[in-house]
């Protein structure tokens, strides 16, 4: 049977006025000589395209999670009673406290409010199998998001993130941060952020709980869980790559972390191969491995030079390549 090009397909839809966005499904009328990335979704403002983009059914958390993560969340499991220590800490001092400060100081992402994130998060829970869960948009300077809860779990999208990234890169951010849910890592990276938080303001100890703050903080708990919680930053870039299906999405994505609003004067080639560079001399100099560790352990995310080089490095993976060929 005789296959149709990419481009004859194109002209073809064009001339019936119509794309079909590849990523959330909406029907968008288009000019007569439109061509695959020249235009944008209405709904959730991504590139058209007629290339199939995969949704997974049955992907599992170990199919894509980092071995770093994994190492890293044994030595912390194997710290004894430690899932009945953070949940007791979080039923005190975490899931309320989280709800309300984003009910009452953020703007809740719904289909009527900012409804091209919403399309954008509906595409990633889609992609990955995952509940739809809460979404806000926070004023903050610092390009940033997160994911906290226990029960039920929410998404945070600091403004300025959204301001620096294109839709694309917002996708991944978003899937990111829905790879987070789908890993399994909510329990975790809650109390790891509130450790953060904690040991960062004097009323600690005055807060509910905090006999639950010094038994976590003696039996090595804070520490580990800080530790798995860099690593797992590492196994959801994977998650927003199963999203977005383009490494280089998130290698600009890392790129506009690393040179801010720089970043439209960065070569991204050459920025992909200062990564290539990290990642060689960490694998093999002892001394370059030390310091990067020593110096990324005060930080809550790997250094992006480091999570670019990963994720390429994945993408040409045969695991990648598996899970991208799967029904």
């Amino acid at each position: 049977m005789h296959k149709k090009n990419p481009e004859s397909e194109s002209s073809e839809i064009a001339k019936n006025n119509f794309v079909k966005c590849r990523y959330c499904g909406q029907k968008n009328s288009v000019k007569a000589d439109y061509a695959n990335n020249d235009a944008n979704c209405g709904k959730c403002k991504l590139p058209l395209s007629d290339e199939p983009h995969k949704k997974f059914t049955s992907l599992h958390k170990n199919d894509y999670v980092h071995p770093l993560d994994k190492k890293a969340l044994a030595a912390l499991k194997s710290i004894p009673g430690v899932d009945s220590i953070l949940k007791k800490l979080l039923a005190w001092t975490g899931e309320s406290a989280i709800r309300v400060s984003f009910m009452a100081s953020a703007v809740k992402v719904t289909q009527t409010q900012c409804p091209d994130l919403h399309a954008k998060l509906e595409i990633a829970c889609n992609t990955l199998g995952v509940e739809m869960p809460d979404m806000f948009v926070q004023q903050n300077p610092l390009v940033n998001a997160f994911t906290g809860g226990v029960e039920k779990p929410i998404i945070v999208l600091h403004s300025a993130l959204i301001e620096r990234l294109n839709d694309e890169e917002t996708l991944a951010v978003i899937a990111h941060e829905v790879g987070h849910i789908h890993a399994e890592h909510v329990l975790y990276l809650t109390a790891a952020r509130l450790m953060e938080l904690l040991a960062n303001i004097s009323v600690a100890r005055l807060l509910p709980g905090s006999e639950i703050i010094k038994l976590i903080v003696s039996l090595g708990i804070s520490s580990a869980l800080l530790s798995w919680a860099r690593r797992a930053e590492l196994s959801c870039d994977r998650a927003a790559l199963l999203v977005v299906q383009d490494p280089h999405v998130i290698g600009r994505t890392m790129m506009k972390l690393a040179g801010g609003t720089f970043a439209s004067k960065i070569d991204y080639d050459l920025f992909l191969e200062q990564g290539r560079v990290f990642k060689k001399d960490y694998d093999e100099k002892m001394l370059d491995r030390f310091w990067a560790d020593t110096m990324n352990a005060g930080l809550s995310h790997p250094f992006p030079i480091w999570r670019v080089a990963e994720i390429i490095e994945w993408a040409d993976s045969e695991e990648h390549s598996e899970i991208m060929q799967s029904k």
